[in-house]
């Protein structure tokens, strides 16, 4: 019988941060199904990569003062102790940056081309005048339209929950820069979704029932119907896709359009490819010819959050490109704490992967947690510290490794560490655990480990009763029944292998070390049809797992002790004391600003005529342009300094200073403040 081949996915994790617990989880639900398969026989590459590109990947490696490339391999660096402290073995790890990657995406598009499938428009986006780039919606920053908060994003709103387009936003400005963003036009590139071979593939491979969960299907079932849109209006079917950026971007060039780059959800994907590629040429096997074998699976493990890219985009791109679409996409919810409550550090209940394996917490309670509550489906899932205690402790401390350390030692010390022959009662047991290996076999196929665990567990509690039924610490103490506490001591380490079997993709490295117990090549499923038999020597026991303790989940939820550090408001430190006498120096006068004008040749600078009281006008220019037009000061009352000495400047002579409050990092706190005067106050009253 062939063996199946299979080429196996988790979502590329975006470079900007650490890995948290999400992740973890996808990755143990992969590795599990991963390490499942391979048990079964099947030829597994399992890869993975970082997705590397895209705007706030460029705009993080500019404020860390690094290239994007080197931003990104500083996290990538890190990745590695997460991946081997909970035993998740990817095949290969890559970077959608690398050159295979880059040459893939580039040919998928022409591809795509070639297939009539892309087309260039004109539209209208914000440009930053000062970092000279096009905005992604993010950010633009500016007030509400519809609640009239300030500092909101451009495609929502966090104090009343609007959606609008940027273009709706009052007084927008670049949250990089603070300059007040222009509509400038731009040709970009369109992948056309909404064409009908696309659509009409798209309602099959989604609805077929084999390539997505069916909960999933209903979902994507929506996506083809009547959408009302963030401006309110409907649309009726599939939107074409924007897969084009503007320079300067982190990215992949398109390469018949210079200065234009593939937006990142393209290229992230392709990263897949990208990634087998590169492991297979790293071992010296054909890419294409591997690709091209009709018997090849293809699985993407994926969160519920990006069902779009993947259900629509992906397969789409594949099948018009001319290459194997998704055999299987499997999608699974989130992860919260305590009963629904999200992560959140702050509160308490987030979990930190590595500070979970700080505490010296073993990494297979975790994958066996998670196991014991994914079954296959979209559903979120809890981890609830009680639970996960009790959980732990009673299935795989007092269940499962109770079997082994109750009868290894007699097995040992009894019987020179040789195995017997199980009676008729042991082996009705061991076949009625082999009889389960199929229906196990299929949880794990189906993804649905919580039926496999149960199953399991089912199973463990069949073997105890075993045990308490025919007490071997008693038999041991008996005359003439050494042959029947070795008949019985041999059948629980024959079940404790058997379970040891279905439980190895959880746990896969107490199952090594049983392994070693045992003095048995690695287990494999086929090896449940056989028995270990009578003379088998095994070696000797050693303690497999620890309890799960109060104290260490306590540590794991801890807050953090606080950090006190010396506050500098504003970003930047008080100035130095001063006297009464000082303050009395500076002369600061209620000022009405009877006329503001841009000023030509200037994209900081503003040009005010101000009145403080003195029978005559003054002229000052202030560098606030970025944050107002000239319209919103006309007639407003401000603070002057108007004992400053005047200041000739390239545009004029500037006869004072109006006050302004800004943060000490405009870049990270972009914004000047003009100050305004509570109304009743008059030009020329003295400020004191």
């Amino acid at each position: 019988m062939t063996a199946r081949k299979i080429f196996v996915t988790t979502a590329l994790p975006y470079a900007n941060g650490n890995f948290h617990i999400g992740h973890i989880m996808e990755y143990i639900q992969a590795d599990t199904w991963v390490r499942y398969q391979r048990m079964q026989g099947a030829e597994v590459n399992f890869v993975g990569a970082d997705d590397a590109h895209g705007a706030p990947i460029m705009i993080a490696a500019e404020k860390a003062g690094v290239t994007p490339q080197q931003f990104v391999a500083g996290i990538a660096a890190g990745r590695k102790q997460y991946l081997d402290g909970f035993h998740i073995a990817f095949d290969n790890w890559h970077s959608t940056d690398a050159p295979e990657n880059h040459a893939l995406a580039q040919q998928i598009y022409l591809d795509l081309k070639a297939a009539g499938l892309i087309e260039t428009r004109t539209i209208e986006q914000f440009f930053d005048p000062e970092k000279n780039m096009f905005l992604p919606d993010r950010f633009i920053k500016g007030e509400c339209p519809r609640c009239h908060a300030k500092d909101q994003y451009g495609d929502n709103c966090e104090v009343c929950g609007a959606v609008y387009a940027p273009t709706e936003l009052i007084n927008p400005y670049s949250a990089l820069s603070g300059a007040q963003p222009q509509l400038k036009t731009s040709e970009h590139f369109f992948f056309k979704l909404s064409d009908p071979r696309c659509v009409a593939f798209l309602q099959e491979w989604t609805q077929n029932g084999q390539h997505v969960q069916p909960e999933v299907a209903a979902k994507v079932r929506e996506w083809f119907g009547t959408r009302t849109n963030p401006d309110g209006s409907t649309s009726e079917g599939l939107d074409d896709w924007d897969i084009s950026r503007d320079a300067p971007y982190f990215g992949i060039e398109i390469p018949d359009a210079p200065g234009k780059y593939f937006y990142v959800w393209l290229d992230a994907p392709v990263g897949y490819l990208a990634s087998l590629k590169n492991l297979l040429e790293k071992r010296g096997e054909s890419y294409d010819a591997y690709m091209a074998d009709p018997a090849l699976e293809q699985v993407h493990f994926i969160g519920k959050d990006i069902i779009t890219f993947h259900t629509l985009f992906w397969p789409a791109m594949l099948k018009f490109s001319g290459r194997k679409t998704p055999t299987k996409i499997c999608v699974h919810g989130f992860m919260t704490v305590n009963n629904g409550e999200k992560m959140s550090k702050s509160r308490g209940t987030g979990l930190d992967p590595l500070k979970y394996l700080s505490l010296g917490m073993n990494p297979e309670w975790l994958r066996y947690y998670l196991g014991a509550k994914l079954n296959g489906k979209n559903e979120d899932i809890d981890f609830n510290p009680e639970d996960f205690m009790a959980r732990v402790n009673a299935d795989l401390i007092g269940k499962y490794v109770n079997i082994a350390s109750r009868a290894a030692g007699f097995i040992a010390k009894r019987f020179a560490g040789q195995l017997g022959q199980s009676s008729s009662d042991g082996q009705e047991l061991l076949a009625a655990l082999r009889a389960q290996t199929a229906g196990i076999a299929q949880a794990y196929e189906a993804r649905d480990t919580a039926r496999a665990a149960r199953e399991v567990m089912l199973l463990c509690d069949r073997v105890n009763a075993y045990v308490d039924a025919n007490k071997p610490w008693e038999l041991a103490k008996q005359d003439g029944m050494d042959a029947r506490l070795h008949d019985v001591c041999t059948t629980c380490i024959e079940a404790f292998r058997l379970l040891t079997i279905y439980l190895k993709p959880m746990l896969p490295a107490v199952a090594a070390q049983v392994e070693g117990f045992l003095n048995v090549p690695p287990l494999a499923f086929a090896d449940a049809q056989r028995l270990l038999g009578a003379g088998h020597a095994i070696g000797q026991y050693q303690h497999l797992l620890q309890r799960v303790v109060v104290e260490q989940l306590d540590a794991l939820f801890a807050l953090p002790e606080p950090v006190v550090e010396k506050v500098t408001p504003g970003g930047e430190e008080i100035a130095p004391t001063i006297t009464i006498d000082d303050f009395a120096k500076v002369d600061l006068r209620i000022a009405k600003i009877v006329e503001c004008k841009a000023v030509e040749g200037s994209t900081k600078l503003l040009q005010l005529t101000l009145d403080a009281g003195e029978g005559r006008l003054r002229n000052v220019f202030s560098g606030i342009a970025s944050m107002y037009q000239p319209e919103q000061l006309t007639g407003k009352l401000t603070v002057l300094v108007a004992n400053l000495a005047p200041r000739k400047m390239k545009f004029g002579v500037s006869e004072g200073m109006v006050l302004a409050a800004s943060h000490a990092d405009e870049k990270a706190q972009p914004g000047i403040y003009v100050l305004e005067p509570f109304a009743g106050a008059q030009p020329g009253m003295r400020i004191r």
